[in-house]
């Protein structure tokens, strides 16, 4: 039997399944309430497991109970967990998202792992990645991150920022912009309605973004709140994994 503090397993797997079914049914009704007042046509948010800090056995589980988007903040570990279960045909399907800070020194191993990258808020960053990324992948999928309420404490780009931003990225072939990306001020600032609107208008400005389609806000303890404002995809981790050791 392997040790508990060994692989830093907060919770067994029967109570890892049953917190992931929790959000997923959670996830449903948000999206149930909110689409009785706009009548969205479809329930299409994606629960992005965030899976830092937590070991590979963990992500497997999921994987094989049908998870597919797997967060990941910390560079190295999470290369070495992408390894680990690169040979798992349970995890075959599993798509990797980088939600971590990005230093100049980590593009290459980034562009190389992932295919999604949700915290871009540089053009510098933005061309490292897209000269690094192998010929052979596809394109990098890529979030802009906004510092919706300009946080000293928070990365991201300004909302002035980004028409710059974006003219930068379209012109590299192999990234592939999808969206935006917030962490919101924990004092209610209304970002996750401002985000939207913000995420409207840059799709009606730039009709040839033909893959913006992303908008990825909400955690643990708002995410039905960022559902009813629009978010695609939610980044929900202590929620599923327990808390953090």
């Amino acid at each position: 039997m392997t040790d508990m503090k060994e692989t830093n397993q907060s919770v067994d797997n029967q109570t890892l399944v049953a917190n992931w079914q929790q959000v997923k049914e959670q996830m449903t009704q948000a999206y149930e309430q909110a689409s009785e007042r706009d009548s969205r046509s479809a329930n299409t948010t994606i629960l992005l497991a965030v899976s830092k800090t937590k070991p590979a056995n963990m992500i497997a589980t999921l994987a094989n109970e049908g998870q597919q988007h797997f967060g990941e903040n910390y560079l190295q570990e999470a290369i070495e967990k992408i390894n680990t279960l690169k040979s798992n045909p349970a995890c075959a399907d599993i798509v990797w998202h980088y939600i971590g800070s990005i230093q100049r020194n980590k593009t290459r191993d980034i562009a190389e792992h992932f295919d999604w990258v949700q915290t871009l808020e540089r053009d510098i960053i933005a061309k490292r990645l897209n000269d690094q990324r192998p010929d052979e992948l596809p394109a990098l999928n890529v979030l802009i991150q906004v510092n919706i309420d300009n946080e000293d404490s928070k990365s991201g780009c300004l909302p002035a920022e980004l028409p710059a931003l974006i003219i930068a990225i379209k012109g590299y072939e192999r990234l592939q912009l999808r969206g935006l990306m917030i962490i919101p001020a924990k004092a209610d600032t209304n970002a996750f309605a401002r985000t939207k609107a913000l995420f409207d208008d840059i799709k009606a400005s730039h009709p040839e973004l033909n893959a913006w389609d992303t908008l990825s806000m909400g955690m643990s303890g708002d995410m039905a709140e960022a559902i009813d404002n629009g978010s695609t995809m939610v980044r929900v981790g202590t929620a599923i994994f327990g808390a953090r050791d």
